[in-house]
C-alpha cells in the first residue's frame, strides 16, 4: 500500500472541510429560516369579519392621519380608553422582583426599593402581570414581540447584535399611520428597528454593560421637560441600567436595590405629574421589562427566571380589591399588542398571535369588551388562515339573526383544522345570539359569560397553535446538508483511518513498557471510541442536552483513572528495569495525580448545565463566604486577574491597548522567531537545547534532526499560551482566575505526561486533550444555554461600543479552554509529533508527521459531533423543546465548529510557516558553507 502524500493528504482535508461548510450553511439557513410574515399592515378591513369579503379601498387606506383616526374609532365600535401612552421599559426586570412568585410577595429588599410601586398595587391602582417571553430572552426580539405581537425566528438572537429595521405591521406604524408624534430616550435599539417615527430621541448604547449609571441618566434628564409638554402621543423610555447591573453583578448584586430604587422614583415623578393627574385617565403608563435573568445576571435562554417578564398597567380604573389580585396575573408579552390595539383604537397588528388582556377592558361595557374580542378573533382567524391554505369554516351570518336561526354550540373534535374552525363558529354563534335575544338580565349575563368564554376558549387556542407551529423548512435543503455533512465526516475519518494503518503497523515502544502488538485495541481507546458514541447517543435526550458537562468531566476523569491504571501495571519490579526509566514511571504516576485533583477542583468550581445552577459549588462558596479562611482563598484564586485590571485602571491606555499587544507580541514571535533561532550544524541536535532535563526523556532528546524545529515551536507554543492566558485573565470573570489555572495546569501535565510516556498513540492523546478542553469549557461555567454567555467581559477593554469587536472577545471568553488547548498543540508538536520524525526526511514527509494527528484529529470528532447532533436536530425540529433546548445547543456546536477552524488553522500555518523558515535557512547555511569549500 502507498502511503499518502502530504499534498494529497491536505487537498483531501481542505475537500472534506469545503464541503462540511457548505452542508453547515444549507441546514442553518434551511432550518432557521426567517420566521415568514404576512405583508402589509392591518387597516379598516380588520374591522369587518374574514368572511364578509370586504378589502380595503384606495380612498380609505390614502386618507389624511386624522380622518384615518377618526374612520377607525368610529368601525372599531369600541371608545379608545386613552390618547396617550407613555411606555416605561426597564430592561432585564424579572416580575419577580414587582409581583413576587408562586403566590408569595417579592423579597423584603425588593419591596422597600420600591415603596410607591407597591402602594399603587396595594391600592388597586395598578394591575401587575407576569408576562412570559418567548426564547431567546434578548432585547431586539422582545421589543418586537410587544409591539408586533409576532414571535419571531430564533435566529433573531444574533440578529439582536445588528438590529435592522422592522418592516412588518407593528404599534408604531399604526400609530404614526393615525398622526401620532411619538418620542424615545434610551435603548438605541428602538432606533435602529423604526427610523425616522420619532420626533425627538435620544438613544444610548445598550451593549456598553459596564455603565450602570449614565446609561439611565441620560434618560432621565429628559423625563421633566417631556412631561411637561404636549406635544407627543407616546414617550418611549427604554432604562438599560438594571440588566447592566444584572450582566456584572447578578441578581444579588449591592448596586440592584439602589437601581430598583432608581426605578420606582421614576414611576413616582411619572404618576405625580399633572400629564397623570388632570387628563382623567386618558394617559397611560404602563411599566414592561423584555426579559428576566437569571441568579449570575445573564439571560438568552428558557428558564422561568429568564422568561417572566413584568407588564405593569397604571392609570386604568380598575376593579381590583386586593394585592393578591393585583399581582397574580399571568400573560404572554405577545398579548401587549392587541391589548395596546384595541385600547388605543388601531387595528391589530396583522401578524399578531397574542390575545387581549381582558382585565384592562373591564371599565367598557359589555357589549364594547365583546366587541374587542371579537376584533382580536378575526385578527388570528384570518392569521390561521394565512396558515392552513384552504381552510374553510363556511358563512357565518353575522346580522339579521333571529331567535330560530340559533341552533347552539357544537362539541369541537378532529384535526387542529376542524378544532379551529369549530371554536370561531361557536364564539360567533353565542356572539350574535347575545346580541339579538330579548331575554331578563340574568339570562343575558349568562349567555354573555358564555359568549366569553367561547371567544377565549378560540383565541387560546388558536394563539397556541400559531405560536409553537414549526414554520415548514424545505426538506430537500436539510438533507443535501446532512449529506454533505455526512460525506465531510467520511473524508475526515477515512484519512484518520489510513494515517494509522501507515503509522501504526509497526511501533517500537519507547520507553517504561514491553513490546506489545500494537494492532490490538487496549483499554483506552476503546473507551476513548465507546464514550464518543455514548455522547453521541445523549444529544437525542433534552435533559442531557442540558446537563451535557456531566458527561465530559465522567470522560477526562475517567480517562485519568485509565492512565493510572495502565502506568501502575508497569511500575518496574526490583531491577527489571533501568532505574532512570523507574523514575519516569513513579513520575507518571505522580502526574496522573495531579491531574485528578485538579480536575476533581475544577468540576466543584462551578455547578454548570442549567436545572441545577442552584446548588452550591466553589464560585458560590468563594462569592458568599464571609469567614477571614474563604476571604484569603477568595483573594488568591482573583489575585491574578485583579492585578491585571488594577494595572489596567492605573495605566489605562494599556486597557485599551492590550489585545494589540498581547496580538502584536504573538506576531512578532511566530513571524521572527524562525529567522533568528541559532542553527546548528550537528547531526545530534542543538547544543542550546531550551528543553529542561524534566520535559522530555533523555534518552530521546536527540532523536530528532530537527531540533531547531522543535526549540522554535516550544518557544511559539509557550507564546500562545501565555499570552491567551494573560487575556483570560483580564476577560474572564475574577471568580474564574483560578480556573483558568486549572485548566492551564491540566493541558501542560497532561502534555508532560504524554511526553515521558511511550503508552499511547498519538491520536488517542489528542483526543484526551481534545476531551480536556470541552471539559475546561463547562468547568468555565458555560453551559449550552444561551444565559451562561459572559456579555459583561466582552466590553472589557473598549471605550465604546462595537459590534464586531465585542462579538469577537465574547466569543473568546466563551471558547476560552477549547482555544487554549488548540494553541497548546503547538507545545505538543515540539516535544511528540517531531521525535517521530526519521532521519534525513523530505518536507512532505515532515509537515504530515508533524502536522497530521495534531489537525486532523480534532477536525474528526468535532465532524462526529456536528453530523451527530445535526441529525439529530432534523429529527427533534418538531419536538417540544426544539427551541428552547436543541436549537441553542446547535448554535454552540456551530460555534465550537468556528473555534476548531480557527485553532486548528493557527496549528497548520504555525508549523508550516516555521519549517520553510528553517529549512530555507539550512539551505542558505549549507550553499554558504559549500561556497566557502
Amino acid at each position: 500500500m502507498s502511503q499518502m502524500t502530504c499534498k494529497k493528504l491536505t487537498l483531501l482535508t481542505l475537500a472534506g472541510l469545503i464541503i462540511q461548510i457548505i452542508g453547515l450553511l444549507l441546514f442553518v439557513f434551511g432550518f432557521f429560516p426567517v420566521k415568514p410574515a404576512l405583508s402589509g399592515v392591518s387597516g379598516s378591513e380588520s374591522y369587518h369579519a374574514p368572511a364578509s369579503g370586504f378589502s380595503e379601498n384606495q380612498t380609505q387606506s390614502s386618507l389624511p392621519p386624522h380622518q384615518l383616526r377618526s374612520l377607525y374609532q368610529e368601525l372599531s365600535g369600541i371608545p379608545p380608553l386613552f390618547d396617550r401612552l407613555i411606555l416605561m421599559v426597564i430592561d432585564g426586570l424579572p416580575a419577580e422582583f414587582v409581583l413576587g412568585k408562586d403566590g408569595k410577595p417579592p423579597k423584603k429588599a425588593y419591596m422597600e426599593a420600591m415603596p410607591y410601586t407597591q402602594s399603587l398595587l396595594a391600592n388597586g391602582m395598578a394591575i401587575g402581570y407576569h408576562s412570559k417571553a418567548a426564547p431567546p430572552t434578548v432585547t431586539m426580539p422582545r421589543l418586537k414581540a410587544m409591539v408586533s405581537g409576532a414571535i419571531g425566528g430564533f435566529l433573531d438572537v444574533a440578529f439582536n447584535f445588528n438590529t435592522q429595521a422592522m418592516l412588518d405591521d407593528n404599534l408604531l406604524g399604526q400609530f404614526f399611520s393615525i398622526g401620532w408624534n411619538m418620542v424615545m430616550h434610551g435603548d438605541e435599539t428602538w432606533l435602529k428597528l423604526f427610523p425616522g417615527l420619532f420626533t425627538r430621541h435620544d438613544g444610548v448604547s445598550s451593549f456598553f454593560v459596564k455603565d450602570t449609571v449614565q446609561v439611565d441618566q441620560n434618560v432621565s434628564r429628559h423625563l421633566g421637560d417631556e412631561l411637561t409638554r404636549d406635544d407627543w402621543n407616546l414617550l418611549i423610555l427604554h432604562y438599560l441600567g438594571l440588566d447592566h447591573v444584572g450582566h456584572i453583578g447578578g441578581r444579588n448584586s449591592v448596586l440592584m436595590a439602589p437601581k430598583l430604587v432608581e426605578m420606582d422614583e421614576m414611576v413616582k415623578m411619572i404618576h405625580m405629574s399633572p400629564i397623570m393627574k388632570n387628563d382623567q385617565g386618558k394617559t397611560l403608563l404602563m411599566v414592561v421589562s423584555d426579559h428576566g435573568m437569571t441568579e449570575n445576571g445573564n439571560h438568552g435562554g428558557s428558564s422561568f427566571e429568564e422568561t417572566d417578564s413584568l407588564a405593569l398597567f397604571i392609570g386604568l380604573r380598575s376593579h381590583v380589591s386586593d394585592y393578591a389580585s393585583a399581582t397574580q396575573n399571568t400573560a404572554q408579552q405577545v398579548d401587549i399588542a392587541p391589548t395596546l390595539a384595541l385600547l388605543f383604537g388601531v387595528p391589530i397588528p396583522k401578524n399578531n398571535v397574542g390575545v387581549l388582556i381582558s382585565e384592562t377592558f373591564d371599565p367598557l361595557e359589555d357589549d364594547h369588551q365583546l366587541r374587542a374580542l371579537e376584533l382580536n378573533s378575526w385578527q388570528l382567524f384570518r392569521l390561521v388562515e394565512a396558515q392552513i391554505s384552504g381552510l374553510s369554516c363556511g358563512s357565518i351570518p353575522l346580522n339579521g339573526f333571529r331567535d330560530t336561526q340559533i341552533s347552539g354550540t357544537t362539541e369541537c373534535i378532529g384535526s387542529i383544522e376542524k378544532i379551529l374552525c369549530c371554536l370561531y363558529m361557536n364564539a360567533a354563534v353565542l356572539h350574535c345570539s347575545w346580541k339579538f335575544k330579548k331575554v331578563s338580565e340574568s339570562n343575558r349575563w349568562e349567555d354573555y359569560n358564555s359568549t366569553v368564554a367561547a371567544y377565549h376558549k378560540f383565541l387560546k387556542t388558536a394563539s397556541e397553535w400559531l405560536s409553537s407551529r414549526a414554520t415548514d423548512k424545505p426538506v430537500d435543503l436539510l438533507a443535501f446538508g446532512v449529506t454533505a455533512m455526512l460525506l465531510s465526516c467520511l473524508i475526515l475519518l477515512s484519512i484518520i483511518f489510513r494515517m494509522c494503518r501507515e503509522v501504526y503497523h509497526v511501533e517500537k515502544p519507547l520507553h517504561c513498557h514491553s513490546n506489545n502488538d500494537m494492532q490490538k485495541w487496549y483499554l483506552d481507546e476503546t473507551f476513548v471510541l465507546g464514550v464518543t458514541l455514548i455522547l453521541v447517543i445523549s444529544m437525542i435526550s433534552s435533559s442531557m442536552v442540558e446537563e451535557e458537562h456531566y458527561i465530559w468531566h465522567f470522560m477526562i476523569s475517567t480517562f485519568y483513572l485509565i492512565l493510572l491504571r495502565k502506568t501502575a501495571q508497569l511500575l518496574p519490579v526490583g531491577n527489571s528495569l533501568f532505574q532512570g526509566q523507574a523514575r519516569n514511571c513513579k513520575f507518571e504516576m505522580c502526574s496522573i495525580f495531579v491531574l485528578l485533583i485538579s480536575e476533581r477542583i475544577l468540576r466543584g468550581w462551578h455547578q454548570g448545565g442549567v436545572n441545577w445552577t442552584h446548588l452550591p459549588d466553589i464560585s458560590k462558596w468563594l462569592e458568599h463566604a464571609a469567614s477571614d479562611h474563604i476571604k484569603t482563598i477568595q483573594l488568591v484564586s482573583g489575585s491574578f486577574s485583579d492585578l491585571l485590571r488594577l494595572l489596567c485602571s492605573i495605566f489605562a491606555f494599556i486597557e485599551e491597548k492590550i489585545c494589540t499587544i498581547l496580538g502584536s507580541t504573538i506576531v512578532v514571535t511566530v513571524v521572527m522567531l524562525p529567522w533568528f533561532m541559532p542553527i546548528q550544524n550537528s547531526e545530534k541536535g542543538s547544543r542550546h537545547d531550551i528543553y529542561t532535563t524534566t520535559l522530555v526523556p533523555s534518552d530521546v532528546k536527540d532523536k530528532s534532526p530537527l531540533m531547531e524545529l522543535r526549540d522554535s515551536l516550544y518557544v511559539i507554543g509557550w507564546t500562545y499560551i501565555l499570552c491567551w492566558c494573560l487575556l483570560q485573565l483580564l476577560l474572564q470573570q475574577p471568580i474564574n482566575s483560578m480556573a483558568i489555572l486549572l485548566v492551564l495546569v491540566q493541558i501542560m501535565t497532561t502534555i508532560l505526561h504524554f511526553s515521558y510516556s511511550g503508552l499511547h498513540r498519538e491520536w488517542l492523546e489528542i483526543c484526551a486533550l481534545y476531551f480536556l478542553g470541552m471539559a475546561g469549557h463547562f468547568g468555565l461555567g458555560n453551559s449550552n444555554s444561551l444565559a451562561t454567555i459572559d456579555v459583561a467581559g466582552a466590553f472589557i477593554g473598549l471605550s465604546s461600543h462595537s459590534t464586531v469587536l465585542s462579538g469577537i472577545l465574547m466569543f473568546m471568553i466563551t471558547y476560552a479552554s477549547p482555544l487554549l488547548v488548540l494553541l497548546s498543540m503547538v507545545v505538543y508538536m515540539s516535544v511528540k509529533s517531531c521525535l517521530a520524525i526519521p532521519q534525513n526526511a523530505d518536507s512532505g514527509y515532515v509537515l504530515k508527521t508533524m502536522l497530521g494527528f495534531p489537525c486532523l484529529v480534532p477536525l474528526s470528532l468535532n465532524s462526529i459531533l456536528l453530523t451527530a447532533y445535526t441529525i439529530v436536530l432534523l429529527l427533534m425540529r418538531n419536538h417540544l423543546f426544539v427551541w428552547s433546548v436543541f436549537s441553542p445547543k446547535y448554535l454552540y456546536v456551530c460555534a465550537t465548529t468556528v473555534s476548531i477552524y480557527i485553532g486548528v488553522s493557527v496549528v497548520a500555518l504555525t508549523g508550516t510557516y516555521t519549517y520553510f523558515v528553517l529549512a530555507k535557512r539550512k539551505m542558505m547555511l549549507v550553499s554558504i558553507i559549500n561556497d566557502k569549500r
